[in-house]
């Protein structure tokens, strides 16, 4: 098994600190090691593949993917066999975002009412990455499922404190604006 060296040059890491550049984001002095280290490690994981295999099967090269995660987007080069048997777990094929982080706070944006603009704002301003409202869309569907079985939940039959309140809004409905009220119900349990 080959070993990959890490190329991380600490004199720059060490001046671009002192000049107060960022850590995170495009131009982080973190995002060139986190580079590396997946690399290396995606290559080590290659290397155990082909040792564990029992039929001939040898290196095919890279290929360059543009991973998102929060220290920023970055190419990655991901290294393939030649009989495409090779499946990395660290980042999976057609896998484009390092963590499950970034889901998290997609989705936390999503839970406090933002719309897809504003997190979109929010997650470049924070990680300098641009999402999708199609990547953002497909993350916050992973909730659907959660909202439904929360709205199909049994309610206990006695609830000793129950708020009632409603706001009108003016709804156009067959060509006449009417007047529809929509209720908000909040129950408090004794337990």
């Amino acid at each position: 098994m080959t070993q990959s060296t890490i190329n991380f040059d600490v004199d720059a890491t060490l001046k671009a600190m002192r000049e107060g550049a960022g850590a995170l984001g495009k131009d982080g002095f973190l995002t060139p090691l986190l580079k590396q280290l997946t690399e290396a490690a995606m290559a080590a994981e290659l290397e155990a593949h082909l040792a564990s295999d029992t039929a001939p099967n040898r290196k095919n090269g890279t290929t360059t993917k543009t991973i998102k995660s929060p220290a920023g987007p970055f190419s990655l080069d991901s290294p393939r066999d030649r009989s495409g048997t090779f499946e990395p777990h660290i980042i999976k094929k057609h896998q484009t975002h390092l963590t499950a982080d970034l889901e998290r706070k997609v989705l936390a944006l999503f839970s406090l009412g933002n719309s897809y603009q504003d997190i979109r704002t929010n997650i470049e301003e924070i990680y300098d990455i641009s999402l999708s409202n199609g990547t953002i869309n497909a993350v916050t569907d992973k909730l659907l499922p959660e909202l439904q079985a929360w709205r199909e939940r049994e309610l206990e039959a006695i609830y000793p404190i129950v708020w009632l309140d409603a706001i009108h809004y003016k709804i156009k409905e067959n060509g006449r604006y009417i007047s529809k009220a929509i209720y908000t119900i909040l129950g408090v349990n004794i337990a």
